[in-house]
C-alpha cells in the first residue's frame, strides 16, 4: 500500500512538468519576447487565453488521460481539480499580458490559495490520505456503462468536458489580471461571498466526515448506523458543501462582473448546471440504499436542496437497523 502511494505521489508531482517547463522557456516579459526570443515565446505573449487552452489540452487532456489508461484508475483529474485554478491564477498573473490592480490581484491570491487548501485537504481526507486510493464514483459506474468504449470516451467524459468547466469558472482570474480598474466596493462584496463559500463548504465537509467516520465505527461494532446527516449545516440544507463551493465561484465571478467582463457568468453557470445533475445521481443513490431511503425521502421533504433555510414540518422518520 506504501510502495503504491509512493508511486502516485511521484506520478501527481511529475505530471504537469510539461506545462511548467513549456511556460518557463518560452513565455517571458515582453521586452524579451522580440527576435531574439523566436516566434514562438512572440505568440505566447500575445494569446493568453488560447495558450491556457492549448497548455490544458496538451497536458490535461492528453497526457492525463494516457496515464489513467495506464494505471486503468482515472484519479489523477480529480487531485488537480484542486491544484489547476491555482496554477492558471499565477499563469495569468505572471503573463506578459497581464495588467492588474495590485489590492485585487493579492487578494485573488489569498483567496485561492485558501480555496485550493481546504479543498485538497477534504480530498485527502476522504482518501485515508492515499494518492490514487480509488477513482471518482461516477467514473467507475460510466466505466461499466460504457466496457469495451470506455478506454476512448474516457477522453471526453473525464478529461476534455474539464477543460470546459476549469478554464469557464477560472475566467475571472483572466478578468482580474487583464483590468488595473481601482479596488472598489464590488470587490469586497466578491471578497465576502468568496469568504462565506470557503467557509460554509469547510464546516459542511467537516460534518459530513465525522458522520461518514461515525458510521463506519458503528458498522464495526455491529451497532445500527445513522441513516441520513441531519445536524449542523445539513439541517438547513441537503447539500451545504455544494451550495458552498458555488457561492465561491459566483463570488469570483462578481470580480469580473465589476471588471465589465458580464459575459463571464457562462462559467460558474455551466458549472452549476453540472453539479445540479451531480446533486441528481448522488440523491437517487442514496435512494438505492435499502436502509437509508425511508429516511432520506422524508429528508428531502424536509430540508431545502441547496440553499441553507428552514425546515418544514414533518414526522420523524422510523430508524431502520442495519
Amino acid at each position: 500500500m506504501a510502495g503504491g502511494n509512493l508511486k502516485n505521489m511521484v506520478v501527481a508531482f511529475l505530471v504537469p512538468l510539461p506545462s511548467i517547463l513549456f511556460y518557463l522557456s518560452f513565455v517571458r516579459p515582453r521586452g524579451d519576447a522580440d527576435a531574439d526570443a523566436g516566434p514562438l515565446s512572440s505568440w505566447c505573449a500575445d494569446h493568453p487565453l488560447l495558450l491556457a487552452n492549448a497548455l490544458f489540452f496538451l497536458n490535461v487532456d492528453v497526457l492525463f488521460w494516457i496515464v489513467g489508461l495506464l494505471l486503468s484508475n482515472h484519479w489523477l483529474i480529480d487531485l488537480y481539480w484542486t491544484v489547476i485554478p491555482v496554477m492558471l491564477l499565477h499563469y495569468y498573473r505572471g503573463h506578459p499580458a497581464s495588467a492588474a490592480d495590485a489590492a485585487r490581484s493579492a487578494v485573488a491570491v489569498a483567496l485561492t490559495w485558501v480555496w485550493s487548501a481546504r479543498l485538497t485537504h477534504n480530498y485527502l481526507r476522504r482518501e485515508g490520505w492515499e494518492l490514487g486510493k480509488r477513482e471518482d464514483w461516477r467514473f467507475s459506474e460510466m466505466r461499466g456503462q460504457y466496457g469495451s468504449t470506455w478506454w476512448w470516451m474516457s477522453f471526453f467524459a473525464v478529461y476534455l468536458s474539464q477543460q470546459v468547466f476549469l478554464i469557464g469558472i477560472c475566467l475571472p482570474m483572466y478578468a482580474i489580471h487583464s483590468s488595473d480598474q481601482p479596488w472598489g466596493v464590488w470587490d469586497l462584496v466578491a471578497t465576502a461571498a468568496c469568504v462565506a463559500g470557503i467557509v460554509i463548504a469547510y464546516f459542511a465537509d467537516t460534518q459530513l466526515h465525522r458522520f461518514v467516520t461515525m458510521n463506519e465505527k458503528l458498522k464495526q461494532l455491529g451497532e445500527p448506523t445513522v441513516p441520513t446527516l441531519e445536524d449542523g449545516l445539513w439541517r438547513y440544507s441537503r447539500h451545504p458543501n455544494y451550495f458552498g463551493e458555488q457561492l465561491w465561484w459566483w463570488g469570483l465571478y462578481l470580480f469580473a462582473w465589476n471588471l465589465g467582463q458580464r459575459w463571464m457568468f457562462v462559467g460558474p453557470l455551466v458549472n452549476s448546471l453540472c453539479l445540479g445533475y451531480v446533486t441528481v445521481l448522488v440523491e437517487r443513490r442514496m435512494l438505492k440504499q435499502e436502509h437509508r431511503a425511508e429516511a432520506y425521502r422524508l429528508y428531502q421533504k424536509r430540508t431545502s436542496v441547496w440553499i441553507p433555510w428552514f425546515r418544514k414540518a414533518a414526522p420523524e422518520p422510523k430508524q431502520k437497523e442495519t
